[in-house]
């Protein structure tokens, strides 16, 4: 590295990393660990969206709302009803994130990786400038992500991002949520079930479209029992503030009066600002261009993480998957190109909904069966008396697991027991090896596939 021409070493022997999230710290670690010298650059929180204000700080705002739906369906054996206290739980969830960027930072400089606070622009393919400082390195990744969409309409600025949403001191009363993806659907649950009257506005006429629609459907029922209201094809055409509220003009002149608006209607990769014109990297407005070593057109700069314009999801497994492949292929234990694995998605809606592989929908022939699995019918999932839930387990004609998608109470948890069997491509003679501990989540959900 060469820091404003005093300190220098053979470009070879390093790696930059242009922010320090799962795109990249994962990577980067064990990268410097191995013996290279590593830097990273990062101009807001080490760890980016997901620790911070994405993932952890979700599921710790969700977590009553699971045990509010478990005394909910237990109701009869137990008494009483779960009320979330809004303030505290937030209050909770800051306690619980507060500690994550300096743990993860430790950890970086604890295996030799240099963090630079600041955002890095290239000056030219093997430099990148920082404030007034310059830093110089033989291979770069950029790993700089996604943020929040901000939707082109009159009065866009009265409504707030998703990071914002999970720091209300107090919950409105009413809330306005633009979009039906997993922030909005995850984010209309959790407002429910604390206290407010949620309203969705759909840009289309089916929510979470990459999702089986007809759990999808299921799951929306169940929101809208719980008195979350859907508009499809709402078409926001402007947001006003008056001293009734906030007031979302959609449709043909309809209007709802709101006190909180959450605009959810997507994420873009931040490719802006980091001078990818001044060298000549291409990118697009699903994120920067690859190839199968997630290598840009220019030789020496990679990309990884929820920037990249790529067919698998966007998630933080993908990132983390990403960023240890580049590890393995810049520090020479590999020449091969990336190979992805299935990887599973959730929505943590209350039930969640849960897939990978095959999807059911897919299957248009006899070369692969769908096995259909009702949740409550199993004996394990009437223990805490869940009433909804289904499963459809995709197979081939040697019976090897090829795909699941599963809404239910644990959803997620029954797909990751699942995921080795479509990973290893597992024989049904090797599923009976596997010996889980029973009773358990896990158990239930191996049981039917064997």
């Amino acid at each position: 590295m060469e820091l404003n021409g005093r300190r220098k070493c053979r470009r070879q022997c390093l790696a930059e990393y242009l922010a320090a999230r799962h795109g990249a710290f994962d990577g980067a670690g064990p990268l410097a660990a191995s013996g290279k010298k590593v830097a990273v650059v990062e101009g807001d929180m080490i760890g980016g969206t997901c620790p911070n204000y994405g993932c952890n700080a979700k599921i710790t705002l969700d977590t009553p709302v699971v045990l509010q739906r478990l005394a909910e369906r237990m109701q009869g054996v137990v008494s009483g009803n779960i009320k979330i206290n809004w303030s505290a739980l937030v209050a909770h969830k800051q306690a619980v994130i507060k500690p994550l960027p300096n743990a993860i930072g430790t950890g970086l400089t604890q295996n030799g990786v240099t963090i630079i606070h600041g955002y890095g622009k290239f000056q030219d393919a093997h430099t990148v400038v920082v404030g007034e400082k310059t830093y110089t390195a033989d291979k770069i990744v950029i790993a700089t992500g996604q943020r929040p969409h901000r939707i082109d309409v009159p009065g866009t600025d009265l409504a707030h991002d998703s990071r914002a949403f999970m720091d209300l001191d107090v919950l409105p009363k009413r809330i306005g949520i633009l979009g039906s993806g997993y922030i909005s659907m995850e984010f209309a649950t959790i407002a429910n079930a604390a206290g407010a009257d949620v309203h969705v506005l759909m840009h289309h006429d089916r929510a979470l479209r990459e999702f089986h629609q007809p759990f999808v459907e299921d799951v929306m029922a169940d929101m809208t029992k719980r008195g979350i209201q859907f508009t499809p094809n709402a078409a926001v055409t402007a947001l006003e503030k008056t001293t009734d509220g906030i007031v979302i003009h959609y449709g043909d002149k309809e209007q709802l009066v709101v006190d909180w608006v959450l605009d959810a209607t997507g994420r873009i990769p931040n490719v802006e600002q980091l001078g990818l014109e001044n060298i000549g990297v291409k990118f697009n407005q699903h994120g920067i261009l690859v190839d199968d070593y997630l290598r840009t057109n220019v030789a020496n700069i990679y990309a990884s993480g929820d920037v990249l314009d790529k067919l698998q999801p966007k998630l933080t497994p993908t990132a983390t998957f990403e960023s240890y492949y580049l590890y393995k292929l810049l520090s020479g234990q590999t020449t091969a190109p990336i190979d992805y694995p299935a990887i599973p998605s959730t929505v943590y809606t209350s039930p969640r909904i849960a897939k990978v592989g095959v999807a059911p929908e897919a299957v248009k022939d006899d070369t692969n069966k769908v096995v259909h699995n009702h949740i409550p019918d199993d004996w394990y999932h009437q223990t805490d008396q869940e009433t909804v839930g289904d499963s459809l387990l995709v197979f081939d004609q040697e019976h090897h697991l090829v795909g699941a998608t599963e809404y239910s109470a644990q959803a997620e948890d029954a797909i990751n027991t699942l995921l080795p069997a479509i990973v290893y491509h597992l024989s049904r003679d090797q599923m009976w090896q596997m010996a889980h501990i029973f009773p358990a989540e896990g158990a239930a959900a191996w049981h039917k596939i064997r």
